[in-house]
């Protein structure tokens, strides 16, 4: 029954970081981007089945290799975001067909991953996937985050006199600024 809680929330949320990542949103540098991720991280944690009981090794090599995903999927989908500057200096960012790609590639390699566990004869637990995703948000919000500050300092009144730019971050598999994008 708990790993059915964990697979709910796990869709929530997913659903939610999904509806939200290809909608333009202001990024707000000075809240706590890591809660979420620390939240899901503590609710994989705690449940006892994280390692298959019979295949420890096994189990937990297939654990690493879902977190190595997760942590490049975060990485990925942050670099491939594209993030600008508005003329009041706010900074915003919106998902590009890139981080859609890297949603899809995401999950091919999970469901291979499940696929080589099945193979191996374990029992996997929704908590590793939970644990995966909580770590691909937490590498996202991260960058994202550095990359936000980074780019409010490269725009902010102090450092130019003509005040703030409509500047645009690259991202990575980015064609350029689209019109639709510019706040």
């Amino acid at each position: 029954m708990v790993g059915l809680a964990n697979a709910l929330v796990l869709v929530a949320v997913v659903a939610l970081v999904l509806v939200r990542q290809f909608r333009a949103r202001p990024i707000d540098t000075d809240r706590r981007w890591w809660l979420l991720p620390l939240i899901l991280g503590v609710i994989a944690l705690r449940e006892p089945g994280l390692l298959d009981a019979h295949h420890r090794v096994e189990s937990a090599a297939v654990l690493a290799v879902e977190l190595l995903i997760g942590l490049a999927m975060g990485a990925g989908w942050a670099w491939t975001t594209r993030v600008w500057t508005a003329p009041d200096g706010a900074v915003w960012s919106r998902g590009t067909r890139a981080s859609a790609a890297v949603w899809i590639a995401g999950v091919v390699l999970r469901i291979g991953v499940f696929a080589v566990g099945a193979a191996l004869g374990l029992h996997q637990h929704s908590s590793a996937l939970l644990l995966g995703f909580a770590a691909s948000l937490l590498v996202r919000a991260g960058i994202l985050t550095w990359r936000a500050s980074t780019l409010a300092a490269r725009t902010s009144p102090t450092t130019q006199p003509l005040g703030p730019t409509t500047r645009l971050a690259a991202a990575y598999g980015d064609g350029g600024p689209a019109g639709e994008e510019r706040a």
